[in-house]
């Protein structure tokens, strides 16, 4: 072989395993990557099946409800246009209230109901995430015109 072949080889091996590499990172990133969706875009069927995802808006106020176990809580997530159920086995966050935003991170199951690994609050009474305040803008925008939102 000729050294300018044996170049071209190794540039051409070089190029491939580049290529190699950067499919599989952009794949582990796509994997690890979990994308928010807004209670309407969950009941409307756009959330991943099987798959964790944020879900976030403003929980509903007397929807609490804490199972004998002590841990496990059941509450309802509105944009102010739809509501999701959502399930959550562990201790919420301090300021964890009815009526403020919240995110959830988690997967939809069988039954529709959201349930949660992780759930955050928001950190004082003039923060909201930007997701869910970007959500509810989209609901109030999207809204009846006879149908009052807050």
């Amino acid at each position: 072989m000729t050294p300018r072949r044996k170049r071209m080889v190794v540039i051409g091996l070089l190029v491939v395993g580049m290529g190699l590499a950067t499919a599989l990172i952009l794949r582990a990133f796509n994997q690890n990557l979990m994308y928010f969706y807004s209670t309407s875009d969950t009941v409307a069927g756009k959330a991943p099946a099987g798959r964790d995802f944020r879900i976030g808006g403003l929980v509903v106020k007397e929807s609490l409800q804490r199972e004998p176990d002590g841990l496990t809580v059941r509450f309802t997530l509105t944009d102010l246009h739809q509501t999701v159920d959502v399930s959550y086995t562990g201790i919420l966050p301090d300021l964890f209230r009815e009526g403020q935003g919240i995110v959830a991170n988690g997967q939809l199951g069988r039954d529709g109901v959201f349930v949660a690994r992780e759930v955050l609050a928001k950190h004082d009474e003039n923060y909201m995430p930007p997701e869910v305040a970007a959500a509810l803008a989209q609901a109030k925008a999207n809204a009846p015109p006879n149908k009052k939102v807050p």
